[in-house]
């Protein structure tokens, strides 16, 4: 009854394959920039730059630019720090991101391709596709070196960041939490998308890819493994970026609230400001970009991969048979490619900025992570899908979860759910605020998706309105004549007792990904 769960999810993650990989477009343009020498970005004489724009000189890389005796002739003698200070015009970076990367249209319209962020964006689908297309074999071989590659560059950084003036102001600002903000109910909507996009919560991507494991798997000790890894290497990552903010706000002598950016904003504007400030700033620039294609092709690597592996669920009689992987991942690659064109159009980043703010983030996570829950604990039975780990792991997990799953869960989700929508929010990306056009949009972003559930509930009931609730015979029942869920010894829910096929110890598509004869 509640397939349309999984059909929902599968749809953020088509608009996260969309849209995700033009953050790696971007990514790839800057790399490729980061080996001119000076740096692009750095510079006020270039074609696109406007008289708007400034460039500072660092006092790092240029001291004796700054010497108190110094007349600075060309600009009439006057003071370079207090012509400095009163300066309040475009940076170099920020005129490069606006006016050579993205080049704006006005509104919401489209504009033209530009044909280099679209060469970068086919260049990102072609490395993913080839990453991915023979399978979860390979493309693990391949995360080997494109997960822990980047924290050898992140550990550079780090090692770079923390030896500048200034880092210890910026970590002790990372540091110094500002427990006003915990009674901000906007600060735990945002934290909340923040856990579900990292975590890859209820977009179906995790699961996929736990199906290829045997099914005596620990995937219980690879859960808990995971959320404290990706933890730690966020916070880790929090004292690589704050220790290069904090150096870029003692060079420029402002606050660190002046500098502090999020978004395209933190790793396309703020970061290559302050590494441009330093010397050899090429070699950083490509360290610092190398590291964000990695991490975002694993991204885009398992979103793919999500797809295909629903995909072939679904559809196994066609698309288990030799060589037609390789062909659903090129289709999957193409549709995609040809839906992310418009992105890298002149209007471009205002149908990416609403994608972001309400295509994979946002009302559509929290509604189906609270069903979920809902669906988990209370419809298929707590006590049972405890029942099937025990029977898949060799132990029993801790009792906490039955009542997350219950109860703390479906709290945060459903309470975090009415805020978000009790609030109106107007998107706005440098000052374009979105019109009636914009307001179309945001509404079809969100009901695609979450319109998969009631029509999937309806198509259950008119076929087999009496197995509504009955789940899978694939899935082995260990306990089926127990109760699936008690609370305080009462019974809430009884057995079903429905029987059960006994599930494969290992998964059928392992054997599909091998050739014949192995």
């Amino acid at each position: 009854m509640f397939e349309g769960l999984g059909i929902a999810s599968q749809v953020i993650v088509m608009y996260l394959n969309i849209y995700y990989i033009v953050v790696l477009a971007w990514a790839i343009f800057y790399l490729y920039n980061s080996f001119k020498s000076p740096l692009p970005w750095s510079q006020c004489d270039n074609a696109w730059n406007t008289e708007m724009c400034h460039k500072r000189p660092s006092f790092y890389a240029n001291p004796h630019m700054f010497k108190p005796d110094d007349s600075w002739s060309f600009l009439n003698n006057i003071t370079s720090l207090d012509y400095f200070e009163n300066y309040t015009n475009v940076s170099p970076e920020e005129e490069f991101w606006l006016l050579r990367v993205l080049r704006m249209s006005d509104g919401m319209s489209l504009g033209k391709v530009h044909w280099d962020l679209s060469v970068c964006l086919l260049i990102a689908w072609v490395i993913c596709y080839f990453c991915v297309f023979k399978g979860i074999k390979s493309t693990g071989k391949v995360v080997y070196f494109t997960a822990t590659f980047p924290y050898l560059m992140l550990f550079i950084l780090f090692i770079r960041g923390v030896t500048l003036p200034g880092a210890a102001e910026g970590l002790k600002y990372y540091l110094s939490p500002d427990f006003r903000k915990l009674f901000d109910p906007d600060i735990w909507r945002d934290a909340g998308t923040q856990v579900f996009f990292s975590y890859a919560v209820c977009q179906g991507v995790l699961t996929a890819l736990g199906s290829y494991n045997k099914y005596n798997y620990n995937c219980y000790r690879d859960c808990l493994a995971l959320c404290c890894l990706n933890s730690a290497t966020s916070i880790f990552a929090g004292f690589a970026v704050f220790s290069v903010l904090g150096f870029l706000a003692y060079d420029l002598n402002v606050s660190m609230e002046e500098v502090a950016a999020s978004g395209p904003g933190l790793a396309f504007i703020a970061y290559p400001r302050a590494l441009s400030m330093l010397p050899a700033p090429s070699f950083w620039a490509v360290l610092f970009f190398l590291m964000i294609l990695f991490l975002g092709l694993d991204s885009q690597f398992v979103c793919v991969e999500s797809v295909a592996t629903a995909l072939t669920d679904m559809f196994p009689r066609y698309l288990r048979r030799r060589g037609g992987r390789e062909i659903l991942i090129l289709v999957i690659a193409v549709v995609c490619f040809l839906l992310g064109l418009p992105l890298v159009c002149e209007g471009g980043i205002h149908l990416f900025t609403l994608i972001d703010a309400y295509g994979v983030s946002g009302t559509s996570l929290l509604l189906i992570a609270c069903l979920e829950t809902i669906v988990i604990g209370w419809v298929y039975g707590a006590d049972r899908f405890l029942d099937n780990i025990e029977d898949m792991i060799g132990y029993r997990p801790l009792c906490v979860w039955k009542y997350c799953w219950l109860f703390v869960t479906p709290a945060i989700c459903g309470l975090t759910l009415l805020y978000d929508l009790a609030q109106i929010r107007l998107v706005r990306y440098y000052g374009y605020q979105f019109g009636v056009s914009g307001a179309v949009l945001c509404g079809l972003l969100i009901i695609t998706p979450l319109i998969c559930i009631p029509v999937f509930i309806f198509v259950a009931l008119c076929r087999k309105p009496d197995q509504m609730t009955t789940p899978s015979s694939d899935l082995r029942q260990a306990r089926p004549h127990k109760p699936i869920l008690t609370l305080c010894n009462l019974t809430v829910l009884r057995a079903q007792g429905q029987p059960n096929r006994r599930a494969d110890e290992s998964h059928e598509k392992i054997m599909m990904e091998e050739p014949s004869g192995v």
